[in-house]
């Protein structure tokens, strides 16, 4: 009854986000639904622990999400981003269409540019090459997803999205580890990905299929020609987020003790060291630089309503952003808490093909990410329940808690593209495409970055290398 309590509840928070509705609502719904199929009393269950690990997300996280979020707005509002889009897409041209869009989401998000932030930047000027190419439209929303989803969000060593600092806090790691299998695997999807989308641009070619008579959120044609930023000054400020970023977190000595005055306090939220917090910390910093040479460099552009619009509205999208996170943490935890969870855990637990953590690792955090339909979810509600398990298990083998975290990151933007994720509801939106249209190509990059992370366990488990 229990088992059967918990997957009902897992089925119904996946159909009910794939239908549209808010996990902020209907997460801690079902999570007391499974807990009320256990005997887990209510009340306590929703104040005491579906609220306490969600508050608990919140701290370590949410300067992230809001700094993440104003820097991505300002510099889509001053046009720095549309800047660099631009630019990558038109020097490489029609004959490289789907090549120039991959990159130039890359460029974005590995500066630091917010997912949602990358699919509108890139959007109007991939539309209209692919119209000048005649390549189909309905090939755009993979090509965008490709380039923001993908290797540049959790792959790449140094890349300042959420998915590569949460495994820090847990591991002790810092966002720059394990770089060789890091770029081996980034190159692997990137590779695979662009055969993939050539492969269908050439079917289609071959069945004579064009662009195709669309007239949903279609750019108009001088959207392409637009005045905007020269790409180097939009570069600014993404190579100050990346240089700040990696001085902070390579080459500056922090003081050890800088935590122990609140350590003594007994604060119930400190972290245990400051190696904990290093790489949350550094963002912070190179984040907020990045949004006031941001500003510096744009202000002239800011759109009516001038700089209070676009930190404001920066600022109440980071609210939603973080509030689903926490809402599906705080819902993984609930479920951790029930007597039936026990049996899937050891489950997960029992997976040692090659000997080591990392295939269950690969396994859980893929299968989370999936039922949540949210990397950092997926992710976090993984690394809560098993990471002192797993690096528990490192430790006695000699493994590096590094692959650990590169691991644990790449299997977070596996199967969290799912129809249900809200970064491919956004994406196909804003595209003017629908699920038959275009999810077919999207879930094929799902399922390259999917097998792509145990070809990066298998090289690991060669070689030994980071």
């Amino acid at each position: 009854m229990q088992e059967i309590g918990i997957i009902l509840s897992l089925f119904l928070l996946m159909f009910f986000a794939y239908r549209g509705f808010s996990v902020i609502l209907f997460a801690p719904v079902f999570a007391l639904l499974a807990a009320s199929m256990s005997g887990l009393p209510l009340m306590p269950a929703y104040t005491e622990l579906f609220m306490a690990k969600g508050v608990t997300y919140i701290k370590s996280y949410f300067p992230i999400f809001l700094l993440g979020a104003v820097f991505g707005k300002t510099m889509e509002d001053t046009g720095l981003a549309k800047g660099i889009s631009r630019a990558i897409i038109r020097s490489l041209g029609k004959d490289r269409a789907i090549l120039s869009v991959v990159l130039a989401g890359a460029v974005l998000t590995y500066g630091g540019v917010s997912l949602f932030v990358v699919v509108f930047a890139v959007y109007p000027f991939a539309a209209a090459l692919f119209r000048e190419a005649d390549i189909p439209k309905r090939l755009v929303p993979g090509s965008v997803a490709l380039g923001a989803f993908t290797f540049t969000m959790d792959s790449f060593p140094g890349t300042p999205q959420i998915q590569n600092i949460i495994p820090t806090n847990y591991f002790g790691t810092t966002i720059y580890a394990a770089p060789i299998s890091g770029i081996l695997g980034g190159l692997t999807i990137l590779i695979l990905g662009v055969s993939w989308m050539e492969h269908r641009r050439r079917s289609a070619a071959a069945a004579g299929e064009g662009y195709g008579k669309h007239t949903l959120n279609e750019p108009e044609a001088e959207q392409s020609t637009t005045d905007l930023p020269a790409w180097y000054i939009g570069a600014l400020p993404l190579l100050a987020v990346l240089v700040v970023n990696f001085f902070l977190n390579n080459m500056f000595t922090w003081n050890p003790a800088t935590l122990q005055p609140f350590q003594a306090m007994n604060l119930p939220l400190v972290a245990p060291a400051v190696k904990n917090v290093i790489s949350s910390w550094s963002l912070i910093i190179a984040l907020v630089i990045g949004i006031l040479l941001t500003i510096l460099l744009g202000w002239s552009r800011l759109p009516g309503g001038g700089l209070a619009k676009s930190l404001n509205a920066g600022a109440i999208g980071s609210l939603l952003a973080i509030m689903n996170t926490a809402s599906e943490v705080g819902y993984g935890n609930v479920i951790a808490s029930l007597p039936g969870f026990k049996a899937i855990s050891g489950a997960l637990m029992s997976i040692k093909i090659g000997g080591s953590p990392l295939v269950s690792e690969a396994v859980t955090v893929n299968v989370l990410a999936g039922v949540t339909g949210s990397a950092s979810g997926g992710l976090s509600i993984a690394l809560d329940l098993l990471a002192k398990d797993w690096l528990t298990w490192a430790n006695t083998i000699g493994m590096s808690p590094q692959i650990l975290h590169r691991v644990a990151s790449m299997a977070s933007g596996g199967m969290d593209t799912l129809p249900h994720n809200g970064a491919v509801i956004t994406l196909l939106a804003v595209c003017g495409m629908t699920h038959r249209d275009s999810y077919g190509d999207i879930f094929a990059m799902t399922v390259i970055k999917t097998s792509t992370v145990f070809l990066v366990i298998l090289f690991h488990s060669i070689t030994g290398l980071l």
